[in-house]
């Protein structure tokens, strides 16, 4: 075993203030009233964060911090973080490094300048962050960052963490509720489980910053496609490049540090893009370690003189980047309550749970698709490599085989015989892995957990999660209700299964997702198709939702509407920042560089018929035409881009202008974005202004 191997368990978690080390920097009294308020979720008393605080300190002054803060998640979609440093004045000149249980609790940083959609007025700067003593401190670039929740003065949540934690609680209870019903009197919670599975685009640090759009926007509004793109197949799972092998190196080591267990590294299927991920853990501290992990991916990068792109769609043409979400519930006492099991108890038990998920697709697809809408996503859902626009749901054959068996009170045909009646024949054993994964289905059930495949790479996981929950949680809800009182309660179990699948089971799909006759047969079914942002945020405030929000305590109707609005805001303001960079490339880089190269093939021309060699002149002369042609056109198109930008400027609604820039700007984009990658194709890569896509896909050795 080499030095390096034998650091690694060492290197695990050394920059993180996990249970190990308060065991370590903590006194007893007061590590063990920390584990207290985990398992009964009352809050510490300053003593105990005073103690809390004073072994944080120690710890992080020890290993280097010079500064603490409250690390939070806004509305932003990004992580924020203001920095305090240790010392305090000692008089005499002298200082002293301090840190106390309040400022471990709370913190204060400006609410008015993050976004709230409304919630918060600019005048009302006063924001709180609160520890979430649930998720441990870690050190990052020498600043002790403890994981924060973000409320306004009034209390409204303004980040993203506050509702995955609502949201946990929610499921949680409902699912004890179901298990108290099959005579589990030992679990006293259950623990929404999630393994995000990262992935990204690897391009060279010179080639990124010779171009605009990708500087500014993070994909590039323009490129040609290259004589080799992926059709032969030939990098996924391909051998690693050493550049890009020593980052992965680099990244895995550094997030070990931070407690992120990076466990699988591979090329992707597109030239450049590769994937990351992790192993499984609780939804909260998924989440937060996938918001640290794009950071750190982001940072290593540049130690490597690459650009990590975390876009949905970089380059137009090849697969886009996504985040598959692998989603499951599990038992404090370690029990996956999506296996299927070994026994008659628990496959009872699992089919429930199956329903309840089954059931919450169905009832929320608006929701589930909401949670992954984005600018960026809109390009990369039902392209390449990405699940369509419409919700559905792959159990595989094994699994429909039995509800279908449970439905029709008809045999299966696999390890059982007779009618599968619940409580009354025996179940047969269902084997964890029975059919192959299908790539195509946005949300598929992968043996014991499912596998939510509509995720964009950039985004945070949190408010698929949080739907996630919530959807499940209300299932199940609506099932404790009528089961607790059921006089006998394996006939109404029995009914109560056969009767979701029956009134739900028009979600399950099980063939190829890519295919154009599953829309069709979607729209058949009565599946909701919402192709783009602005076709999904409105089923955010939808009364039914709100209910749902309400009846779990996930949001108030305010806090709906808050995101509402932002998303919507986010969206306008994406497609105004694109739509005026391509304006920029186009004015101030590309008609400039094809007009110049257009007279230098002009000029070529006239230097031959100046010699009487007219004859050979109809290369240039076709070519200088097509260039004209070009120009003009890309002309016209730019102006017809601005146009619609001034234009769209006059709607004074919010959801309105979000689908203005849908329905006029994006249209005008793709319009100048063709002529533009058209003329490309006929220019001189010498004189091409910036690097093409085969210098940004093949860049990386």
């Amino acid at each position: 075993m080499s030095r390096e191997v034998k650091k690694i368990p060492e290197l695990f978690g050394s920059c993180v203030f996990n249970e190990r080390t308060m065991r370590k920097y903590v006194k007893e009294k007061y590590f063990q009233e920390w584990k207290k308020c985990l398992s009964d979720g009352k809050p510490l008393t300053l003593e105990v964060a005073d103690g809390i605080a004073e072994g944080m300190k120690q710890w992080a002054l020890e290993n280097g911090a010079t500064h603490f803060t409250h690390w939070f998640q806004p509305l932003t979609g990004i992580t924020a973080e203001k920095h305090d440093s240790f010392i305090s004045p000692a008089g005499g000149g002298a200082i002293t490094m301090e840190f106390s249980g309040k400022e471990l609790v709370r913190g204060e940083p400006d609410a008015s300048s993050f976004p709230s959609g409304g919630l918060r007025a600019t005048f009302e700067a006063r924001g709180y962050s609160a520890w979430d003593p649930t998720a441990f401190a870690f050190i990052k670039d020498g600043t002790l960052c403890i994981p924060t929740v973000f409320c306004s003065y009034s209390g409204e949540a303004l980040d993203k963490k506050t509702p995955l934690l609502r949201s946990c609680d929610a499921v949680s209870r409902q699912a004890l509720r179901i298990l108290r019903l099959f005579g589990d009197t030992e679990t006293q919670k259950v623990i929404a489980q999630v393994g995000p599975e990262q992935e990204y685009f690897l391009i060279d640090k010179e080639l990124f910053l010779e171009r605009e759009d990708l500087r500014l926007c993070g994909r590039t509004l323009f490129g040609s496609k290259p004589p080799k793109g992926q059709e032969l197949e030939d990098h996924y799972f391909g051998t690693i490049r050493p550049r890009v092998a020593e980052y992965m190196q680099d990244l895995d080591e550094e997030l070990w540090k931070l407690g992120v267990l990076s466990k699988t590294r591979h090329n992707e299927v597109a030239p450049a893009q590769h994937e990351m991920a992790p192993v499984y853990s609780d939804a909260n501290t998924a989440n937060d370690q996938n918001q640290i992990s794009m950071e750190i991916m982001q940072k290593v990068a540049d130690r490597h003189g690459l650009v990590c792109l975390l876009h949905e769609k970089p380059f137009a043409g090849v697969n886009g980047s996504g985040k598959h979400n692998n989603w499951s519930i599990q038992t404090n006492t370690g029990v996956n309550l999506l296996a299927p099991g070994d026994t008659p108890h628990e496959n009872a038990q699992f089919l429930l749970f199956l329903c309840a998920v089954i059931q919450a697709v169905d009832d929320y697809q608006d929701l589930l698709r909401l949670s992954v809408a984005s600018a960026g996503n809109d390009h990369r859902l039902g392209a390449n490599e990405a699940p369509p626009a419409v919700v559905s749901m792959f159990l595989g054959d094994e699994l429909n085989a039995i509800l279908d068996s449970i439905e029709n009170d008809t045999c299966y045909n696999g390890t059982e015989s007779a009618p599968l009646k619940l409580g009354v024949h025996v179940l047969p054993k269902l084997p964890r892995d029975t059919t192959d994964r299908n790539r195509t289905s946005p949300f598929a059930f992968t043996g014991n957990k499912f596998e939510f495949r509509m995720l964009g790479s950039s985004a945070s996981i949190a408010t698929a999660n949080i739907m996630l929950n919530t959807t499940v949680a209300e299932s199940l809800r609506i099932y404790a209700d009528e089961l607790e009182g059921a006089a006998d309660f394996p006939i109404a179990l029995h009914d109560l299964i056969r009767r979701v699948i029956r009134e739900h089971k028009r979600i399950i799909f099980n063939g190829n997702g890519y295919d154009d006759a599953w829309i069709a047969e979607a729209e058949r079914r009565g599946l909701l198709n919402l192709r783009t942002t602005p076709d999904c945020l409105p089923y955010l405030i939808a009364p039914k939702n709100l209910e749902l929000f309400a009846r779990h305590r996930i949001y108030t109707a305010e806090e709906a509407r808050s995101r509402y609005e932002i998303l919507l805001d986010n969206y306008c303001k994406i497609l105004n920042i694109e739509a005026m960079t391509m304006i920029d490339m186009v004015r101030r880089e590309i008609l400039p560089a094809v007009s110049l190269y257009s007279g230098k093939v002009a000029d070529a021309a006239l230097k031959k018929k100046s010699l009487g060699i007219d004859a050979c002149t109809g290369y240039e002369e076709k070519l200088v035409g097509k260039l004209s042609s070009l120009t003009s056109a890309i002309d016209s198109r730019c102006d017809a881009l601005e146009t619609a930008l001034y234009e769209i400027k006059a709607y004074d609604d919010l959801y309105r202008l979000a689908c203005g820039y849908r329905d006029r700007v994006f249209i005008a984009m793709q319009e100048l974005r063709a002529a533009v990658d058209e003329a490309e194709s006929v220019t001189d890569a010498r004189a091409w202004p910036f690097p093409t896509y085969g210098d940004l896909l093949f860049g990386v050795r």
